[in-house]
């Protein structure tokens, strides 16, 4: 399913389907709708009587297949952190998925590639989120993207496209999916049953697709959490001890968008991701400067990217937190710029 935003360009990129080149690079923020885009359009290739207007007709054999996940002529490669594919022997310790596409996941797709489609049409491989490719299986896609046969076609999605490879890249069609109007985005949550759309759209950074996944817990645990830091007399610790069951992850995002809307008060006196806590945000940046706010947040950033291995969650979130807290004090803080 294209969503109502991306319907137009899906429409001029079935027009020409019969000059796609061989490997396209959807790319654009997060939760706007890239993967299904790319699974529409590996349908509508893989497709035996397709619409007039090129898209799946959604009644063939083929369609079918695609619908259950088991066409012959698709593949799809992803992190065993999202399919969660893994499965360990019994009598063997279990081991963390793996958040990245492996060099043995690209090299298991070399024999289809050079083999003849099953029903006589197109092959299409999917690749999502195309920067969780490690650095040799980047490199072993690449042999496979120069020349593949004809009728085959390659579907990276990507999220964070500036961190693939150049040669990679260089071998892709690219195709930007931008956000949706605030309008558009606002219409369609709504008829998700949002009940407040733009308080939505604010916190997942205007992606409808991430605001729609924000359940009533996720409010609950972020309105306690952003009273609990805006509160008089921060205790970092008692804090700390009633997240210990939090994600790190999740807890890093708050702080992350909280020290954002810091930084945008104190240089516009505006907030983004945080409309509901506008004021308690106004009379936190009236108490810090404006540097000691950028390199707080600047460490958040770095933080994300390390935040989902393994630590321990109580001791993290009382370093998080006091680092917090000298923040507010307006004393040097002791992280790099």
């Amino acid at each position: 399913m294209v969503y109502p935003w991306h319907k137009s360009e899906f429409r001029n990129l079935l027009e020409r389907r019969g000059q796609l080149p061989h490997a396209l690079l959807l790319r654009g923020p997060q939760g706007v709708g890239k993967l299904a885009y790319a699974e529409a359009l590996a349908q509508a290739l893989l497709c035996e009587s397709p619409a007039p207007d090129g898209s799946a007709c959604g009644r063939c054999t083929a369609c079918g297949w695609m619908g259950q996940g088991s066409h012959p002529d698709f593949r799809r490669l992803e992190p065993e952190s999202l399919t969660g594919s893994r499965d360990a022997e019994e009598g063997t310790e279990k081991k963390k998925p793996s958040e990245e596409i492996r060099i043995e996941q690209v090299r298991g797709i070399e024999g289809f590639i050079q083999v003849t489609s099953h029903r006589g049409g197109a092959k299409v491989v999917l690749i999502h989120p195309a920067e969780t490719l490690n650095p040799s299986a980047a490199n072993a896609l690449l042999k496979n993207l120069e020349e593949p046969p004809r009728g085959t076609y390659f579907l990276l999605v990507a999220h964070r496209w500036h961190r693939l490879l150049p040669t990679l890249k260089s071998r892709c069609q690219q195709i930007a999916l931008p956000q949706p109007s605030a309008a558009a985005a606002r219409d369609w949550l709504k008829q998700q049953g949002v009940s407040d759309p733009d308080l939505a759209l604010a916190q997942a950074g205007g992606a409808p697709l991430l605001a729609a996944k924000l359940d009533e817990e996720y409010w609950q645990q972020r309105a306690w959490f952003l009273k609990a830091i805006s509160s008089k007399g921060l205790g970092a610790l008692a804090i700390a001890e009633q997240l210990r069951d939090h994600a790190p992850a999740l807890v890093v995002n708050w702080l992350q968008k909280w020290s954002y809307d810091l930084v945008c008060h104190k240089v516009t006196g505006k907030v983004s991701y945080n409309p509901d806590f506008a004021d308690p945000i106004s009379i936190a940046a009236d108490r810090i400067e404006l540097l000691d706010a950028v390199r707080f947040l600047r460490q958040m950033v770095r933080l994300q990217r390390i935040v989902s291995h393994p630590l321990n969650a109580r001791l993290f979130f009382e370093e998080l937190l006091l680092m917090y807290a000298v923040l507010l004090r307006r004393r040097p803080l002791g992280i790099a710029a």
